[in-house]
């Protein structure tokens, strides 16, 4: 009888192992298999990744950090084109098996897992040269007679509505941008991570960073993953401490003035 009840106990795994479907494996082994890394990114975030419509190949921080990441899995790489309003979605549905960095929201936890973080960004305001006399702190940008610019689907867009709601809000959708509304004259301010604002400092001469006395929400930023792939998170978060002590983000942040 004890034979017949093992006997018995080895079928019901053997047929509930067969039972689990083919989703049900991790993207590290799916990636290992087909020798491609599958990676979500924008291409509208400067420095962070940038996509040449020319040749329509990316560069940036996170093409560095990803280039990195597919030569030590020993496969190739492939930047899937997405935007900010799908960026989660396109994780949960299987289209990539991650993204480049991506700040860390409590909305975003809800569908999708996180890698450990390795750089971190912190929001400021910037406006035109010919109207930064107008502002002088966050206060005086929520204000009815001013128009706030913001993307759809990003941090900002949320950051924007709840700082300034006594303002006009301005949404675009990718590939627009909320900075290029401000450049354009359509409207008056908008929010970015201090990485971002400096490049576009650096290329707009008469853009202007808004004096304010402090940065806004600190944000620490990771790799978007599929919630319930721990066998891959875990595999990514140790690689992120590896390279953190190798120094490789250091100098990657330090090669694109981060």
């Amino acid at each position: 009888m004890k034979i017949i009840k093992s006997l018995g106990l080895a079928a019901a795994f053997a047929m509930s192992v067969l039972a689990v479907p083919a989703s049900a494996q991790s993207a590290l082994n799916e990636i290992l298999s087909g020798g491609v890394l599958k990676v979500g990114t924008t291409g509208d975030w400067n420095p962070m990744s940038v996509r040449d419509p020319a040749t329509n190949s990316y560069k940036g921080y996170d093409i560095d950090i990803m280039t990195q990441l597919a030569a030590d899995l020993g496969v190739e790489l492939e930047m899937v084109p997405t935007d900010w309003k799908t960026l989660v979605n396109g994780v949960v549905a299987g289209n990539y098996h991650m993204t480049g960095s991506a700040s860390i929201s409590p909305a975003r936890l809800k569908a999708a897992g996180y890698s450990e973080s390795y750089i971190s960004v912190e929001m400021l305001p910037f406006t035109m040269a010919d109207k930064a006399d107008r502002f002088d702190s966050w206060e005086s940008i929520n204000q009815t007679d001013v128009k706030v610019a913001t993307t759809l689907g990003t941090s900002f867009e949320k950051n924007v509505r709840e700082w300034f709601p006594n303002a006009e809000i301005i949404v675009v959708e990718a590939p627009a941008r909320g900075y290029q509304e401000v450049l354009s004259g359509r409207a008056d301010a908008f929010i970015t991570s201090n990485i971002e604002g400096a490049t576009l400092l650096e290329k707009f001469q008469d853009l202007r960073q808004i004096d304010v006395s402090e940065a806004r929400a600190p944000t620490p930023i990771a790799m978007l993953l599929p919630q319930s792939d721990q066998v891959w998170i875990n595999y990514i978060n140790s690689w992120v401490e590896l390279k953190k002590a190798q120094g490789f983000f250091k100098a990657t942040a330090e090669k694109w003035g981060l």
